[in-house]
């Protein structure tokens, strides 16, 4: 019997901060956003071309966005998205606590 010990590093809850990218924040908030609506979609059973008339774009861009290929969509984009579900945006701006230098940002669900 082998017991040899495994070591390992404990990530963070950001994947992309622990890969280094600078823009970690808006990485993990716009692929939250992506799986609300890929969340949705399936919810409502739509195939990805009723989604993508929905939404007012081509189906191999819905392809894309479920698949978590998210660089030709902005923030902005996807929050129009949400609202074309029927979703409700709410932003919430706040004063940041602690010793971080810069604030951070978040996604959350009601």
């Amino acid at each position: 019997m082998n017991t040899k010990k495994l070591s390992y590093i404990e990530g963070s809850d950001n994947i992309y901060e622990d890969l280094g990218f600078a823009d970690a924040g808006e990485r993990l908030a716009k692929a939250r956003l992506a799986m609300r609506i890929e969340e949705i979609i399936k919810k409502r059973k739509l195939t990805q071309t009723a989604a993508a008339k929905i939404l007012q774009i081509n189906q191999p861009k819905i392809s894309a966005l479920i698949n978590g290929r998210l660089s030709g969509f902005s923030m902005e984009r996807l929050f129009y998205f949400l609202t074309l579900l029927n979703q409700d945006i709410e932003i919430i701006i706040k004063s940041k606590r602690g010793k971080m230098t810069t604030g951070h940002l978040s996604v959350a669900f009601a």
